[in-house]
Order: C-alpha cells, then structure tokens, then sequence
C-alpha cells in the first residue's frame, strides 16, 4: 500500500512479542502472492525479523478493518505502512464547516469553542477539541475503561523545511529535541521515567510534518500529569546542548547507513530526484555525518547555532497539534494539558509550505535531476524483484484545490477499481498472461501542492520482458474509466463497506491512535479529526460536510453521489500518457546501468520511452477488462444481529474485577483421543460485534517432516492462495478473511468477519482447498516454475536483511528443533529440486488423515458453531489417526551452560549481504523455568535494564542506531535478549561492550533498587496484562494459544499478576544471578561479521575448528542436535 517515507527514530528498535500477551497479530489473507515482493517508497516500521518462535500458534486473520488506528483503506495488496502529509485546510474547511451543523460548547477552562468531534457510534470514549490560548489545537479522548496513556504532538514543519545548505537538519532537531529541556536538563530522564512507567516514546520526521509521541501506565494521576509537563518542555524549553549535538551526528550516521541497503530509500531518493531541482521535496531528508558535520564545517555554518534557529522558526504552538489518549475524566485532561503545554511559545508564524507550494512546480522538464515525464528508470535492485510502476503526478493550483481533493478521495475509487483482483479486473488479465504475480494502486508522494498516483505490477519473468504490453493494458483500463463512467454501484457499495468499517470500528492501540488523530488534525476540520481518514463522501453537498457519526447505508442524495462521480472524471483525465513516467526494478539491468545515485549509490539508466510506444499506449487495444462485478458478500442489514449484548461496555473495572479471569471456551465436542475433532467454543459477550472466527486444525506429522515436505507446504500455500483469490476477492473486501497456513503439526484453516455469510465463505473455501485439488494447483510446468521463482526469491531475499535481523534468525534457529524451523540453505536446496508432480503428491494426501481441534468463537451460538464443525468436516473427510501418532508439541531446545569457567558459547557468521557495512551482536539469555513468577520475572528485569542499557550503548557509546532489548518466549522458555547493530564498530567490540553492561547490572541497576521503584516497574507490568482487549482478534488468539500448545491456561494473565504481587528485591536478585551469574547460565552470543565497512573485521570460518565455545554457520545444526538431546535427557 502506498503512502510516502517517514524519517523514523524509533527507539524501542525491535519489537518482541511475549508469549503470556499474545497480542492479535496483522493477517493478509494468502490470496496475495508474494506481495512482499512489490516495493513502495514507503518505510514501515521496524520490526523483529525473527521467526515466530511460538510457532503453534500462528497467526490470527483479523478483519483489517477493525482497526480505529489505521488510515489505511481496503487494499489487500500491499501492507507497507503509510502516513499523509500535512496539508492546510483553510477557506474552504472553514466555509464548509461553519455551514454543518455541528455542536459547538464553552470550555470553562479555555474559554474556546469545543467542537463536537464525529465518531464511530461503538466508541463509547468521551472527545473534546479546542485551542489553547496559544493557538496550539488539542483532541482529547478520555476512556476511563483504559490503564494505558499516549500523547502525540505534530509539528507542521518536516524535511522540507531544511535549509538548502544543510540537508537533513528537521530530522536531525527531532533527534536532539528529545536530549534534555531547561526544566529537565538530564538527556535521558524522560526515556528512563517513561520505562519506569511501562511506557516508552518515539518521533518521525516526515516530509512537511514532524510527529511526536509517548505511551505509558495512565493510571496514576500525578505520574501522567508529571509525563505531560515533561513532554510539553521539549517543545517550550530544549536545550540543544553542544555535547549532545556532537554525539547524537553519530546516531544520525548510523540511521544513514542502516538504510543504504535498502530499496525502500533506494527508491524513495530516485524518485524525488524527478521532482524539479528547485522544489524541496527534492532534496535528501534524512541526512548524514557529511550534510550535518563536514559541510557546514566547509561552509562556516555553526550547526548548533541552525538548529536552535531552525526551532525557533518553525517550532509555533500555532502550527502544532495535541492529541491525548489517557484514562482522566476531560476536566482533569484539560487541566493536565494546560499546565503542560500552554507555555509553549506563538510565534505567529505562517505554514511554512506557503514559501513554495503552489508557486515552485513540482515537475519541471529539464530542471531534474532525472527526467520525469515519458522516460523509464531502470534500477538495480538489492533484492530479487522485478517489478514496473507507472506514477502520475496529480498537482494542484490552489488549496481550495487541494482540501477538496482530500475530502473527496477520488483516488481511493479509482485505486480501488485499477487494484481489484476480481474477474475482469486488471490483474486477472495479466496474470491469464502469465506476465504479473501481484498489482497495486495508491497514492505515494503526498505532499501540500501534489500528490502522485501510481499502478505498481509485480512481474514474471515473461512479464519482464513484456513491460510495454504491461503498461499498454493498465491504460487501456484507465481508458474505459474515461469513456465509460463509473457505475452507481461502485460508489454504493464502496459506501457501504466503508461504512460498515464505521460502524464497527473498535479500539486500538492508544500510541497508534494519537500518531493517527494528530495526523488527521493537521488536514481535516476540526468535526472531522476522527471521521476524516475512515469515511467516504465527507462532503453532504458542494459546501456542507457531513455531521452525523450514524452508519450510512447509501448516499443521502443523487448530489452527494454526484460530488464524486465528478471528482473521479476529473482525476482520472489526469492519467494521461503524456503525464505519466515509469520505474522499472530488475535485477537484469545489473551491468548495463549507466549512473550512481549520489546519497544511497543506486545503479541505473533512464531512457526516453520511444514516440511509437507512447502512441501504442494512447491508442491501446481492446483487452478483456471490465469493472467489478456487484458484490454479493457485503453483509446484510438482517445478517448484522448481535446475539448477546456486551455488559461492561465504557465501564471502569475495579481491579478485583480485571482479576478475575474471562471465561475460557467449553468444549461442546468431544470425540475422544482416538476420535475425529476436540472442539472449543466461546459465545461472543464481550465486543457486540456480529463477527467471529472459525479455526480447524488438522494435526499430523507427515507435511513438515523435511525440508522438502517444508517447502511443498510453502508452494501450496502460494498456489492455493492465488488460484483462490479471484473466487475470494469479493468476499475479503466485504470483511470475511481466510488463512491456510501448512504447520510443523499439521495444517489450519482459520476463517473470520462478519458471521452472517461466513459459514458458507468457509464451506466455500475448504472445499476448494480440500477437495477440488486441481482447482488449486499449477495447470502446467510453466505455471509451477512461476509459483516456485516467487517462493525462491522470497527466501533468498533474507540474504539481504539487515544484520540485526540476521543475528535474530540464527540466534532463535539455535533453540527450536530441526523438525521445526529449516534453515534457509536446507529449504533453498530442497526447493530447486522440487517438481511439479511432487507437489501433485503431496497435496493429495494434506487432507488425508488427521486428529481435528477446533475454536469457534465469536457471535455464533452453540448449534451453529456445532453446525459449522459438521460442515467442515464433511468437507475434509479426513481418515483419524490414534493419540500415538500424534505430532509433538515444540519444545524449547536448552542452550549450552556456561560451566564454572563462565566460558560462553559463541556463534560468528559472516554477514550473507557483501555490500552491507553494519556488523551486529545479540546476547540471549535462556530461562528454562516454566512457572509464572519465572516469567514475570525476567520481564521484571528485561523492564528495569532497558532504558539504561539504551542510552549507555546508543546515546552515550553512540555504538549503533540499532539498541534494543527484551522477551522472547518459545513454548514454556524465555529470553533476554540484547541487540547492537554498528557502522562503527565491529561485532566483537558490540558483545564486549554489552558484557560490560551486562556484568553491572547487578550491582549498578538491582541493588539500588528500593521498594517504590519495584512497585514501579511491577505496576507497570501488571497494567499491560489488566488492560482489557480492545478487540475480539486478542481474546481468540490467546485461547488459540492454550488451545494448540496444549497448557490450556485461559487464566494465565491473571496467574502472572498474582506472580507479580509476590515479588521482591531478593527474588530479583536471585532471578538474575542464575540467568547470568551462575555456572548453569545458558547464554549465546551471535555475532554478524560484514565483509566491509568500518565495523569490518576477518571473516570468521563456516565451523569453529574445534576452538572450544566459538561456532561457525556450519555448527549451527550440531548445536541443535545437541540440544535436542539434552531436552531428551532432561
């Protein structure tokens, strides 16, 4: 999905998921082949690159929009993350909005009008939205049901305000805002308060926005208070001190060089440099040791001296915006608010984008770097993609034009019509040709004056060399758009799936709802901060927003539709031949490029598409497209009955209330050990949402018992999926969801949506996937050898990783059994073996035999959930095996101990990218121990070393930009584990200088430790598992988790609490000294040795050579083994 590059410093740099939380976790639903695969100059988050290490649970299909926090429409292509630039929203929006009729009060703290804010009716949290005196714009959300706290500030000013001299300088006073106020001059002392708080916080530097943000324990009044006037100092009083300033250029040049493999900013710096040379969406954002350092030095610039005069310019409360998420009633909020933010000075400044935009024209022939209209850019690429994007910049004259355009969304219709998967779309044409595995339609650049919109299509090989007839289909699509208007129904039905989204629309993540609101503020009015992101057909007429929160069902009037039928006519005679210019990704073009990009050193050529192929394109032929057929899967009204009513919605629990434990599912089927299903059951009372989820598993040992067996699954899953997606592509649109996922313990099915036609969406699927095999695989050789070049891209692109990630995989390798995870060299090998017909042989016995375990939960009955089972296994009819053929269960493999000599075992392994000049080192900690306290416990301490073990290494050694550490659970076992990645120090300074820390903990981070300070941390983690499930996905993969590990816990969160009363210092103590001070300590430090660079250093051997404690690449599977046969004997 598209959207534009966030400049992202986040802090928590890997994410960890403990397994006694099992949050719900994103699906995408397995149609989409190899989607991974396309490329947007977009950055995601980051993310552990791990490998699920509870693998028996999987992952949970979540209805996408369910979600309040995301921005992100119905695309099921694409899944990178995305964001909007700021825009002004000025005359227009507020014509518009003084002619709604929306409620307006009078703050008694503020003295300002209060708008009432639209939002979606199931939220139940109270909302207030004003200004400050100063000008600052405030959202607050009060949700008393909530232990948890964000606050998020967006400044209106991101890398295009850099100075043209110094590169990189808005991204770099977000890093140095965060280092110290004039009330808490201590650099950390925030970082360290919030993780005494369960909290943590983050910035991103966008193109014309910078946004801030924090997240914590929002129980205690005067703990959130003191957050607020905390957080509001580094926007009235930061000190920018000099010694920071030096040090923190290196957090910048480590960020820098962390990206330089990456065909995310690869790409995302190509394209800018199409954009006119004068224009500053031109320039290099993130910036680097060189822009900030060495040439403002060459320059006479005094760097210190631009950034305090770069806050002062652009850092005006009238150009920010507030948003606070917490559990305080509004007059408390107001309050908090006030005192922490309202010194923030005004400095009556003008939005900065008024310098340029609309006066500087975005593209310019001849004033580029690289040309844009009617050339092609053919990029070498780091990874294996192959891939083409047509992009039309859509620029704008006037902001009138602009907010219009925003309120309206014609590019979501027209996205959605040139990205639909369904029979006559677009796709369906190219894959019949063989020539596209995946397509996607978005906006990309999204910026005050312009937007760009662009069709991405990822390419076969035959499709590569077929790229003219690629893109002469994708205009003659955009042709029929133009002399065949779009239907009624397109905008009907899309209304009401979005609207439906609306209605249903649930609580998410209070620190990504804040990034969310604050965004929002900075573009709609004021009524629509909420609703402007998540509705369609904002606009009731030509000068009247909309002012009701209530579910439409269809358009208030033929005008309202009118409005948009318009908009899209207009919008789309703007994809036009001439306005358009392509990008090519190959990793056929390596040798023949002709230019080095200057900031990342991309290799490519551009080229004038020649005249004869630009006319083929305007006069293209007759192809097989249609639009959409009429969806019979959006739900109907009568289908939407809720079966039980929740009965403590928008109530605050008392703690013994969180206490007790939420009732587990019943089993209502029981065929006995040697018998056909075990099914678990759980009616719906919680969310009152006409939803559920189905989950069947199949449990044998026969489908991942190899690595052949392993990558045969792997194919299945990718054929099935894309052979099934045209047949399911309405049905994912209205809400239902489907996963086939081929497991070490067999194979699962797992269905979810809205109930009303999900039954028969199951009935659908597993019979396609069960029984009508040909219907699902490969017709032909030809057909095979493109599912098995997309899977064999997919597992050679961990080569290029980054090499924290590659320290994560092996290090987590070396606890899971050989039958469990394959390495990716085994499943390389196995995969280009494999053939057509032993695919053919093994799907035909998937199905075969079988002991079933099933959940249904969610808004069905007993008798339906028991008629469900029945269909279902009817379907499958599966032959049942005995309780002793049963596959094993995962168990943690034990690392080796340390021993009296503390001699730790050591795994050095060259980095597989050549080119990468990062080394990394991670250091895990294992803990066999089941029991609840020795769980919490560990999460005790991952929670007490964090921040300091963050600011030692990253803000004061400035070793890396890289600096993480937490949990990880596989089965019953967990880890501590603690990552650096460097461009400046090689992987054996990294451990040194973690040991080090490491050793102090004990007497510098435990031993000063006194009681408040434990209840501190203790309270925060208790708040984390009392805090109640925002949605159904949660509670289901949690059960899920009992349910397919075979512990049964249901109660286990509560379990945990009541561990964590019972702690004290001794037991910490206690707790890490035999983690890490005893004999019996298994510890395993993984190091990733690049081959250049600074942080270069010999290439260590494939095998450790008998060098007692020190492994190579090739010991990793004897180590496993080794494992495995102390697991035996334990």
């Amino acid at each position: 999905m598209g959207g534009r590059l966030k400049v992202c410093c986040w802090h928590a740099a890997i994410i960890i998921l403990l397994a006694s939380s099992a949050a719900a976790l994103a699906f995408s639903s397995s149609s989409a082949l190899n989607t991974n695969n396309i490329i947007r100059a977009t950055k995601s988050r980051l993310f552990a690159d791990a490998p699920n290490a509870n693998e028996e649970v999987g992952n949970i299909p979540t209805v996408t929009n369910d979600n309040i926090d995301s921005e992100v429409r119905r695309r099921l292509v694409f899944s990178l993350f995305a964001t909007v630039s700021a825009a002004p929203f000025a005359a227009h929006a507020s014509a518009a909005t003084s002619s709604s009729s929306v409620v307006v009060e009078t703050s008694p703290t503020t003295n300002a009008q209060i708008i009432n804010v639209l939002k979606p009716p199931l939220d139940q949290r109270n909302y207030e939205a004003y200004e400050l005196p100063n000008g600052l714009k405030v959202l607050l959300c009060s949700d008393p049901t909530s232990l948890s706290a964000a606050v998020g500030m967006n400044v209106h000013v991101g890398s295009c305000g850099n100075p043209v001299e110094i590169p990189g300088l808005a991204h770099f006073c977000e890093h140095m805002l965060f280092l110290g106020t004039a009330k808490y001059p201590v650099e950390d002392s925030f970082a360290k308060f919030l993780s005494a708080n369960g909290g943590f916080n983050n910035a991103f530097t966008d193109s014309e926005n910078t946004v801030y943000f924090f997240e914590m324990d929002g129980s205690a009044d005067n703990r959130f208070a003191e957050a607020l006037l905390r957080f509001g100092s580094f926007f009235s009083c930061p000190l920018f001190t000099e010694s920071a300033t030096g040090r923190e250029l290196n957090a910048i040049e480590s960020e820098n060089a962390k990206n330089l493999q990456s065909d995310v900013f690869r790409l995302y710096e190509l394209e800018k440099s199409r954009v006119n040379s004068d224009h500053p969406y031109s320039k290099f954002f993130t910036g680097n040791k060189k822009t900030l350092l060495e040439d403002t030095k060459r320059q006479g610039i005094n760097l210190r001296n631009e950034l305090v005069k770069f806050y002062e310019t652009f850092y005006s409360s009238n150009q920010m915006a507030l948003a606070v998420v917490a559990p305080q009633s509004l007059p408390q909020l107001r309050k908090f608010v006030s005192d922490a933010f309202g010194d923030i000075p005004n400095r009556q400044i003008d939005r900065p984008e008024d310098k340029w935009a609309f006066k500087i024209p975005p593209y310019v022939a001849g004033k580029s770097v690289i040309p844009a209209e009617k050339t092609i850019l053919e990029i070498v690429p780091i990874q294996e993609l192959r891939q083409v994007t047509i992009t039309w910049p859509i620029v704008f004259s006037s902001k009138e034009e602009r907010e219009l355009f925003r309120l309206n969304k014609p590019d979501y219709f027209v996205a959605w019509l040139l990205g639909h998967e369904g029979a006559g779309s677009l796709l369906s044409y190219l894959k019949e040709k063989r020539w596209a595995n995946a397509l996607g339609a978005s906006d990309n650049a999204d910026l005050s004056d312009f937007v760009t919109f662009e069709v991405t299509v990822e390419l076969t090989n035959k499709g590569l060399n077929n790229i003219d007839d690629v893109c002469e289909a994708i205009f003659s699509y955009v042709k029929m758009l133009s002399q065949n208007p779009i239907p009624n129904y397109v905008f009907d039905e899309n209304l009401q799936l979005d609207e439906l989204e609306w209605r249903y629309t649930t609580k998410g993540k209070p620190g990504n709802y804040v990034q969310s609101l604050v965004t929002a503020m900075d573009k709609f009015p004021s009524s629509l901060y909420i609703a402007g992101p998540r509705r369609l057909a904002l606009l009731e007429t030509s000068n009247t927003l909309i002012s009701s929160n209530k579910p439409r069902t269809s358009f208030k009037s033929n005008e309202q539709r009118q409005i948009l039928k318009e908009a899209c006519t207009e919008f789309i005679s703007k994809l036009t031949v001439d306005n358009s210019f392509l990008t090519a990704f190959s990793k056929t073009f390596e040798g023949k490029t002709t230019e080095t990009e200057q900031w990342y050193g991309t290799a490519y050529t551009v080229k004038p598409i020649p005249s004869t192929t630009l006319s083929r394109w305007k006069n293209p032929g007759t192809f097989p497209l249609f639009y959409p057929r009429k969806n019979v899967f959006i739900p109907s009204e009568s289908g939407l009955k809720v079966n039980k009513t929740p009965k403590t919605v928008g109530q605050a629990q008392s703690f013994e209330d969180k206490m007790k434990p939420i009732p587990p599912p019943t089993i209502i089927r029981d065929d006995g050990d040697e018998g056909r299903w075990t099914v678990y059951f759980k009616e719906d009372d919680r969310f009152g949402k006409p939803k559920a989820f189905l989950i069947f598993q199949l449990l044998t040992d026969e489908l991942y018992s190899s690595p052949t067996k392993a990558v045969l699954g792997m194919l299945y899953q990718q054929c099935a999926g894309d052979k099934m997606n045209e047949d399911t592509y309405d049905a994912r649109l209205a809400g239902l969801s489907y996963d086939c996922q081929v497991l070490p313990r067999g194979v699962r099915l797992t269905f979810g949506g809205y109930n009303d036609k999900l039954k028969a969406f199951a009935s659908f699927v597993s019979s396609k996937l069960a029984r009508n095999l040909n219907d699902v695989l490969p017709k032909d050789d030809e057909e095979f050898e493109r599912y098995k070049d997309n899977l064999l891209r997919s597992i050679v692109a961990f080569k290029v990783k980054e090499p924290y990630g590659h320290a994560i995989y092996y290090s987590s390798l070396t606890q899971q059994p050989r039958n469990f995870v394959y390495p990716n060299d085994q499943l390389l090998s196995a995969l280009q073996e494999t053939t057509r017909s032993q695919l053919v042989d093994y799907v035909s016995t998937l199905w075969a035999s079988g002991k079933g375990e099933a959940l249904i939960q969610g808004n069905f009955n007993k008798k339906q959930a028991l008629d469900v089972v029945s269909s279902i296994d009817k379907t499958l009819a599966f032959k049942t095996i005995s309780s002793a053929q049963y596959p094993g269960r995962l168990k943690a493999l034990p690392l080796p101990s340390i021993g009296s000599d503390r001699a730790v075992t050591k795994l050095l392994i060259s980095e597989p990218n050549p080119n990468a000049v990062n080394a990394a080192s991670q250091i895990t900690l294992q803990c066999l121990n089941t029991s609840e306290k020795d769980h919490v416990l560990i999460e005790l301490i991952s929670a007490i070393i964090e921040e300091p073990f963050f600011d030692d290494l990253r803000t004061k050694q400035q070793l890396g930009y890289i600096v993480s550490s937490g949990v990880k659970g596989v089965d019953q076992s967990r880890t501590l584990s603690a990552i650096v990645q460097s461009n400046v120090a090689p992987s054996e300074r990294l451990t040194s200088a973690m040991m080090t820390f490491l050793d102090g903990v004990r007497d510098k981070l435990l031993l000063p430790l006194n009681s408040a300070d434990i209840e501190l941390y203790v309270k925060g983690l208790i708040d984390r598992r009392l805090e109640p499930d925002k949605q159904l996905a949660v509670e289901v993969t949690r059960n899920w988790s009992e349910i397919a590990s075979g512990r049964l816990q249901f109660d286990r969160l509560q379990a945990e609490v009541a561990a964590l009363l019972d702690i004290n210092k001794q037991d910490i103590l206690d707790y890490w000294d035999e983690l890490y001070n005893s004999d019996s300590s298994r510890i395993l430090v993984t190091e990733i040795v690049p081959r250049t660079g600074q942080a270069s250093s010999k290439e260590p051997s494939v095998s450790g050579d008998g060098v007692k404690h020190i492994l190579g690449i090739n010991d990793i599977e004897q180590l496993r083994a080794s494992g495995e046969m102390r697991l035996s004997t334990s």
